[in-house]
């Protein structure tokens, strides 16, 4: 099958690829390894509720982003007051911070040591700045660092702050600092756009935006397969010129004018043939991944608390946030007298957790619930639980260095891009996938535009698009 653009992947990037193809009058195929839409930000379904798997905020100061997710939604996209606290030991803590409950938890001697801890962190700052340990203790002092970042950070990632790079902080936290949190929460504004209060969000969940894209694709000429996965990408004299995929258990070949992936990063420089440069395979296999089970709890109770989530930075739970989906959409649970809680353990494949059968994983998140004050357990009436591989690309002292590698090989194919979380290695978010994906076809499509690596970086300011051209090594 010769084919103007093949896309990899059914997620936001894919089937943002797909929309932007098709409003270039170039037909585009989709193909999805799993039989729903959105990936990460798909909707599950389960005896009638919907559970999102993380909480995906819309939110975005591009306007052409707003405008397509307007378009494709109109009414169906709910405008969300956002509401979300952190939970350390048995207090909570309002976020964004909000002076007077922070110093009233801490107490006057528990303050007076993190101001002092921050003064000193400005008088005698880490340099050079590596490690998200460095970064934020410069910027909050070690005091508050080890309050309320060190140990949610380690539960997400499994691994010591001293070994995430700063890039992570940088991406995620850009211009946050004590000072800017503390003028934060003396003003009416907000200037860092994560600390926004409110967000829009589907009324049925993220996945009914990316099922509702999937659908205009299809009416409008594009096709998309679902149950389909990629075996092979060969390439020849600088282009890709076929794919082999199996769908529904058949070979078929794929001659693509174009290709899109979202693929993770080193699942795409593996299926290579012929192979890559060994020292792009080992840069490529070096580049890991963590992963994310969300245990859902079916609760009788029509109030809990009152955030659309929260942050359980007290390391003697293994929860890392717990969602509360009635208060994302009430149409998200099934029952008006029911409430749903997303309890999120984050893990890598193999390790205890994500080998834990479903019962037991579902009971020990009903213990930290009852410990967490949220309800007793005989108010449980059911749960369910979601394992989601390759959730965040991991930040670790090199990835960097790997991603560079496989970033300057793979420039080399010029009917190719990689766009998105997975298939840049970056922990985008919704908004930086759409525009690293519709960069993407205006690039291949010899259109001009910003090169997709410069969306989200630190130079570019948080969560804005970069208007740099790509340089494409050969």
């Amino acid at each position: 099958m010769k084919i103007d653009a093949l896309i990899i992947g059914g997620g936001p990037a894919g089937l943002t690829a797909a929309d932007e193809f098709l409003r270039h009058g170039v037909r585009p195929l989709v193909i999805e390894a799993s039989t729903q839409w959105g990936g990460i930000a798909r909707t599950v379904r389960w005896q009638g509720h919907r559970v999102d798997i993380g909480g995906h905020r819309f939110f975005t100061k591009d306007a052409s982003i707003q405008g397509r997710w307007q378009e494709w939604l109109g009414k169906d996209l709910l405008e969300v007051p956002r509401l979300s606290r952190i939970f350390y030991r048995g207090k909570y803590y309002p976020y964004p911070l909000k002076l007077p409950e922070t110093v009233a938890n801490f107490g006057l001697g528990q303050s007076v040591v993190a101001l002092t801890s921050y003064l000193w962190a400005k008088a005698r700052p880490v340099r050079p700045e590596r490690s998200f340990e460095d970064w934020v203790t410069n910027r909050f002092g070690r005091h508050l660092y080890l309050t309320f970042f060190k140990a949610y950070t380690e539960k997400v990632w499994g691994m010591p702050c001293s070994e995430i790079s700063a890039d992570w902080a940088a991406q995620r936290i850009h211009g946050l600092s004590l000072t800017s949190a503390v003028l934060g929460s003396l003003s009416s504004t907000q200037g860092v756009k994560s600390l926004i209060k409110t967000f829009h969000y589907p009324r049925l969940g993220p996945g009914m935006m990316w099922e509702k894209v999937a659908q205009l694709v299809q009416e409008t000429g594009g096709e998309t397969w679902q149950n389909s996965t990629v075996a092979e990408v060969r390439h020849a004299a600088g282009r890709v010129t076929q794919v082999l995929a199996q769908r529904a258990g058949r070979a078929i070949s794929l001659r693509p004018e174009r290709l899109v992936s979202t693929m993770p990063l080193g699942s795409l420089v593996r299926a290579l043939v012929p192979s890559a440069p060994p020292h792009v395979l080992q840069a490529a296999q070096s580049l890991r991944h963590r992963d994310f089970l969300i245990v859902t709890l079916v609760v009788r109770a029509k109030e809990i608390f009152p955030d659309n989530w929260l942050y359980i930075h007290d390391p003697q739970f293994r929860v890392g946030r717990v969602q509360n989906f009635r208060n994302w959409s009430v149409e998200m649970v099934a029952d008006p007298e029911l409430t749903t809680l997303g309890m999120e353990y984050f893990c890598s494949r193999g390790d205890e957790l994500w080998e834990l059968k479903d019962d037991a994983l579902i009971r020990l998140a009903t213990r930290e619930m009852v410990s967490l004050g949220f309800a007793p357990e005989t108010q449980v009436e059911g749960g369910f639980v979601i394992r989601q591989p390759n959730a965040y690309p991991v930040y670790d002292d090199d990835y960097a260095g790997h991603v560079s590698v496989v970033r300057d090989y793979l420039a080399g194919f010029e009917n190719l891009a990689t766009v998105g979380r997975s298939g840049m290695h970056r922990y985008n978010n919704q908004d930086h996938s759409m525009i690293s994906a519709m960069s993407a076809v205006h690039q291949l499509l010899g259109k001009g535009a910003a090169c997709p690596w410069t969306v989200n970086t630190e130079k570019s300011g948080h969560e804005e698009r970069a208007q740099e051209p790509c340089v494409r090594e050969r």
